[in-house]
């Protein structure tokens, strides 16, 4: 995720190596690029803050209401009209993907603000409520150094509140129109806002940060911000999620569908088409998606047996599935400490090895993390990316809410795909580029940046890991779920598959547990279509590769490559397609 999961301020009219007379007739895509990144920043504060753009801290978005829809489109007209000024003819390369990918965001933009997704404003798996709690906990994005800093998170939190109302108002709308959520999900929403609120307000999350003063602070200023954030925790917020929990269960629970894909709301089939476009950026029907995650699975599949035969399992491969859950082998560890401690093993195997395949590395620090207590139960894995400026190390958040149980047969492949060489790479030296635009540099399109994250599994071998066959089943797990994600995305949203049906394929085609499984698919049923991302990226980052291979023969430098794809950051496949094909013909 995504949620994927999104990602220095520069001299825009630096940011490439053109001459004077380039840059006079592309003078507007200069103005544009720097303009559309601000106004962008200013529709979306959350993530204006996690990328370091300091002067939104104070803001919150009201994403639901019809005040922000509307701002929302005044903006995507407004650069429309001006991308039509624009003479691509005069641009560079890099310009035109600037104003390619100016004009796709758009594209999409306004597609996704004719659907009626607002009326479900909030799910478990990420979101306005969970970010907060994460910039609370001082841990993250939201700075704590000033008390500049900790008045700005003040009046956010103050927006907070009322940001729980505005999402109880708009529900409200959903419940009248039937546009809700599956009664699954809103059930895992609640714990999230109990577990917030606690008897005393010195342990509340929102108070974390009154724990972390920096130690320049006067006492009086220390005491004088305790009792301003105590006030806030005591007197809005907690009185507002007792309130929304309150409106939760005896309104909005009780009013939910039971249906689980999208496709079964009213205008539910045509949002999700929108969706898929958004996180693949490719055409592709959900029919075409669901016929392709079927044949890999299929493929994959196979490619387990091999390993089944290979460790002298005598079962059938769903016996060999269960083998894997509950071998205790692969469950060591008795404390929390210990996987992250395994994680910190893997990284420095692989280290040596990374220079063979990649010229280009990031400079920003990076570390492992577990995921904290309020959201643990509902997490997946994650990467965060660190500031641009280095002051934050880029963070891969590791969920352990039972360490007893905790298998760790894929921990080398996932290591791959969320930190090094995968999302920490890619991010990281995409925010590092001074040679994009602001608008780029903390940009996202799942398609690519899961899709690398995904591709980078397969060098494992290359890069000194899956030395054990089961460590090597676990690469090929992961990219069965992925494959799986194609089918069961698809399955739930277009086909009318219940959640019950996509947990039991599931089940049948992969080792991961019912519980890990279970929660896969209500995150699938929470973000329609970002499943997809991974698998559709992978496959065509690889066709990319194999293409390049074939054309250029003996002249072909995996380097040279893995340079090409990131050294341009994330965008749409299409895009990149275009990219690697130049490199291809003319060899630079």
């Amino acid at each position: 995720m995504r949620n994927l999961y999104l990602f220095s301020a520069l001299i825009i009219t630096s940011l490439l190596l053109v001459n004077c007379k380039s840059e006079e007739k592309a003078g507007d895509i200069n103005t544009i690029v720097k303009s559309y990144f601000n106004d962008k920043n200013a529709l979306n504060p959350l993530e204006a803050t996690l990328n370091g753009q300091t002067e939104f801290n104070d803001q919150l978005a009201f994403e639901m209401t019809d005040s922000h829809r509307n701002k929302q489109a005044v903006f995507y007209d407004k650069y429309e009209k001006e991308l039509a000024t624009v003479d691509t003819t005069a641009l560079s390369e890099e310009q035109k993907n600037s104003f390619d990918i100016i004009a796709w965001e758009v594209s999409i933009g306004k597609d996704l603000l004719k659907q009626n997704a607002n009326l479900m404003p909030i799910h478990q798996f990420w979101g306005t409520h969970l970010t907060m709690g994460q910039f609370a906990s001082g841990e993250s994005a939201q700075p704590f150094k000033t008390v500049k800093d900790y008045q700005n998170f003040l009046k956010r939190m103050d927006n907070y509140s009322v940001w729980i109302d505005s999402a109880m108002v708009y529900m409200k709308k959903g419940i009248q129109e039937k546009v809700v959520l599956p009664k699954a999900l809103a059930e895992r929403i609640v714990p999230q806002f109990q577990e917030v609120i606690t008897p005393k307000t010195e342990d509340h999350l929102f108070f974390s940060s009154c724990k972390k003063f920096p130690a320049d602070f006067s006492p009086m200023q220390k005491n004088k911000l305790s009792k301003a954030y105590a006030k806030v925790i005591n007197t809005k917020l907690n009185p507002q999620f007792e309130k929304f929990i309150a409106f939760m269960k005896s309104e909005y629970i009780p009013a939910c569908r039971t249906t689980s894909g999208i496709g079964s709301i009213k205008g539910g089939n045509e949002l999700y088409k929108v969706y898929v476009k958004q996180w693949t950026t490719t055409d592709k029907t959900p029919e075409e998606i669901h016929e392709l995650g079927l044949k890999e699975v299929a493929r994959i599949k196979a490619e387990m047996e091999k390993v089944k035969t290979q460790v002298g399992f005598k079962g059938t491969i769903i016996e060999f599935f269960d083998h894997v859950r509950n071998k205790p082998e692969l469950k060591p560890f008795k404390t929390p400490e210990e996987v992250i401690a395994n994680f910190e093993r893997i990284h420095k195997i692989i280290e040596p090895n990374v220079n063979k395949f990649f010229s280009l590395q990031p400079k920003t620090a990076f570390r492992v993390k577990r995921t904290e207590a309020f959201r643990e139960k509902t997490a997946s894995a994650e990467y965060v990316q660190g500031s641009a400026d280095g002051s934050r190390p880029g963070t891969f958040y590791v969920p352990i809410p039972d360490v007893a149980n905790y298998n760790y047969y894929g921990d080398e492949d996932l290591f791959l795909h969320e930190a090094i060489p995968g999302h920490h790479f890619q991010i990281s030296l995409q925010q590092e580029n001074t040679q994009l635009p602001d608008f780029r540099k903390f940009n996202w399109f799942g398609a690519y940046g899961e899709g690398w994250a995904l591709y980078t599994e397969s060098l494992g071998k290359e890069l000194g890991l899956y030395k054990d066959p089961y460590q090597y089943f676990g690469m090929l797990g992961n990219e069965m779920h992925r494959a799986i994600r194609l089918v069961v995305d698809t399955g739930i949203h277009a086909k009318g598959w219940t959640r019950e049906q996509a947990i039991q394929y599931s089940l049948d085609n992969e080792a991961e547990s019912e519980a890990s499984i279970i929660a896969e698919i209500e995150r699938y049923m929470a973000i329609p279509g970002q499943a997809l991302s991974y698998k559709i990226g992978q496959i065509k980052i690889l066709e990319l590769r194999q293409q390049a291979q074939d054309k250029m023969g003996s002249q072909f430098d995996i380097k040279v490559f893995h340079q090409k794809v990131l050294e341009s950051g994330v965008m749409p496949l299409a895009l990149l397609e275009k990219k690697i094909n130049s490199w291809i013909t003319s060899g630079k």
